[in-house]
């Protein structure tokens, strides 16, 4: 029998999508889609490229529990807690695509808010399969990771030894923002122009924090671009010593080989290539004038940096074949 999915906060960018690969996924079901606003309208009425012919109703955590054994909750930081409360509550296995379990209480509380949950961060696993597999097979609370994090920290990762500072230079298309900040953002503010951001500590600046540990100085800085969907992380690393572009190449092919969702690229990627794809495609090389390591990881901030990991995760926490439903 397929395992029962319902999507919390379908009616945003990241939700929709969610519910749509679910209802695709050959051994799931897509049961509920919830939202906090458009209760009443069909999904496929609000996202006609998604075809899930399903009423938006509004979140009621024993009706959602009665139709279904796990959830993707799609809600923004702050409103997401009390929601996987609820959830977890009542026995179903979440992904939180917010940044609500991403971080220990300290960070998150420094860089969001008071947390609505606390008991529940020592249950949940950061979810990015390339670096916690092994947890996510066993974790009932999932938190999936950002989208800079996650192509910064595939571009960092296997230098994390070799590191002593890094600067990473990452861009983003507006849909990263969600749903309702892109409500607002007026056309003409976007279009042909590249904005920074953040400059001074973005929030995303923490995920990179815990995942590196002590793997040197990290400076974060993100830009806007107009595009809808992409995002390209282009590191720069000083190493501790000396390194070849083979050495680098290596250090890559050792984290990575056999990774699903992880391309090594001979040259530097471009967003176009990963679009609608689950797919982070990486490449490595050194700057000889200067020693510096230059890595670049290009995903779609929909799909790997999102709605797509979710659904990765949530393969890992089921038992099932980590590519199904994505490949």
């Amino acid at each position: 029998m397929p395992t029962r999915v319902a999507v919390v906060g379908a009616s945003g960018f990241a939700g929709a999508l969610a519910a749509q690969l679910v209802q695709r996924h050959p051994h799931l079901e897509l049961t509920a889609v919830t939202a906090r606003s458009d209760v009443g309208r069909r999904l496929d009425h609000l996202y006609p490229r998604y075809r899930v012919a399903m009423e938006l109703e509004a979140f009621d955590p024993d009706r959602v529990a009665g139709s279904a054994d796990a959830a993707i909750v799609g809600y923004p930081h702050g409103a997401a807690a009390p929601v996987v409360e609820d959830l977890r509550r009542r026995g179903l296995k979440v992904v939180d695509l917010s940044a609500d379990f991403r971080l220990d209480r300290e960070r998150y509380e420094r860089y969001y808010q008071p947390h609505e949950a606390p008991a529940l961060l020592g249950q949940a696993v950061y979810g990015l399969p390339e670096l916690h597999r092994d947890e996510l097979r066993d974790a009932d609370l999932v938190a999936a990771p950002g989208c800079y994090p996650t192509a910064a920290l595939l571009a960092l990762a296997p230098l994390r030894e070799v590191t002593r500072d890094a600067v990473v230079d990452a861009k983003s298309g507006v849909s990263g923002a969600g749903r309702e900040a892109t409500g607002t953002t007026h056309f003409v503010s976007v279009d042909e122009n590249v904005s920074p951001y953040g400059v001074e500590g973005h929030r995303h600046r923490a995920e990179l924090e815990q995942e590196l540990g002590d793997g040197g100085a990290i400076t974060f800085i993100p830009h806007l671009l107009p595009l809808d969907q992409g995002l390209l992380a282009s590191c720069y690393v000083t190493p501790t010593h000396e390194l070849s572009a083979a050495d680098v190449r290596e250090l890559f092919r050792a984290a990575y080989d056999g990774e699903p969702f992880v391309e090594l690229a001979d040259t530097p990627p471009g967003v176009r290539e990963v679009r609608d794809t689950n797919i982070c495609r990486v490449h490595a090389t050194v700057e000889p004038a200067t020693g510096r390591v230059l890595a670049f990881a290009a995903i779609d901030n929909l799909w790997k940096g999102a709605a797509g990991q979710a659904l990765q995760d949530l393969n890992l926490m089921l038992g099932l074949p980590e590519e199904e439903g994505l490949a």
